[in-house]
């Protein structure tokens, strides 16, 4: 099982040198007498596996046994806002709230362009 062990300490490794403030809040963009620094949702998951087993077909217990082990990982990262500091304040604008409202629009646009639709068959 010491290979087991290696590979879950790899995969530790890695994340732990991806997971940091860095990768949550990016660097900030001075422009127009504004900073604005990005910021972003980062998920992890990983997994790993491995086990024994006998080295033939046979099925039959042989000189050497086998070990097969595995393991990754995947990271996903999704922008959900900004700060944006200005000499007079400092605010948190969040891109889910600005997705939201654009889809309720176009919720409306499309409920409001079916019963025009509607009314003309009528009329």
């Amino acid at each position: 099982m010491t290979n087991m062990r290696h590979v879950l300490d790899s995969i530790a490794v890695r994340l732990h040198t991806s997971a940091s403030a860095a990768t949550v809040y990016g660097d900030p963009v001075e422009a127009e007498g504004k900073t604005i620094i990005p910021v972003a949702k980062v998920r992890y998951g990983f997994g790993a596996g491995g086990g024994d087993g006998v080295n033939d077909d046979s099925g039959e217990a042989a000189e050497s046994e086998g070990f097969g082990g595995g393991g990754g990982g995947g990271v996903e990262i999704t922008p959900v806002g900004f700060i944006e500091i200005t000499a007079g304040e400092t605010r948190y604008v969040s891109l889910d709230e600005r997705q939201r409202i654009i889809k309720i629009v176009a919720v409306v646009v499309i409920i409001g362009l079916f019963i025009l639709r509607r009314r003309k068959r009528r009329g």
